[in-house]
């Protein structure tokens, strides 16, 4: 094996060091300082869509195995190992949530979302809901926090549905989570009965 194959990141070698460290839960991506080994040609689209080398990665596995390895340092995005850091692309947020599910009303209500690679965040003061809006469109970009910095883009027709569950609360239109409230516009942008 030449040195170069050694040093060159690769999306092989980063899974079968990932698939030797993640356990049940998570592995402590946190903890590990291993040294940048350069940019590796990966992707995660807006619709949450991985590519490697300019194709979508069609695996659900190995997209999970490398949303767990997953850490977010100043901006950037990498894959992290023990022994290895390499930096990806991210057009938004890593992470799609995909569905959501509603318990209780009014302030004791809750939301729990599950994202397109099998996580499950219940939106709280930890990880809360926030809402962006294009200056130039005026189209609003949700999201929730799912772990470390790490964030879900709420796809559309979730988004719908939490307007149809959302409330006005002083002065500003949002959604209620465990006891938190998460306002996403303006109650005077918002029109809902």
């Amino acid at each position: 094996m030449s040195k170069d194959s050694i040093t060159t990141p690769s999306a092989e070698r980063l899974a079968d060091a990932a698939r030797a460290v993640v356990g049940k839960g998570l592995p402590p991506v946190h903890l590990w300082n291993p040294p940048f080994c350069g940019d590796l040609d990966m992707r995660i689209a807006r619709d949450g869509t991985w590519f490697y080398l300019g194709s979508p990665i069609t695996r659900p596995g190995l997209v999970r195995l490398f949303s767990t390895i997953l850490r977010r340092e100043d901006g950037k995005y990498f894959l992290v190992t023990p022994v290895e850091k390499v930096g990806i692309t991210v057009d938004d947020a890593p992470f799609v949530a995909v569905d959501f599910e509603v318990a209780g009303e009014d302030e004791a209500q809750v939301l729990v979302f599950e994202t397109n690679v099998g996580d499950k965040v219940l939106a709280c003061l930890d990880a809360p809901i926030r809402c962006e809006t294009d200056p130039a469109t005026g189209e609003p970009s949700p999201y929730v926090h799912v772990r470390a910095g790490l964030e879900a883009l709420i796809d559309r027709k979730s988004f719908y549905r939490l307007i149809d569950i959302g409330t006005h609360h002083e002065g500003a239109f949002g959604l209620w989570s465990d006891g938190v409230f998460f306002p996403i516009a303006d109650s005077n942008e918002v029109m809902v009965d």
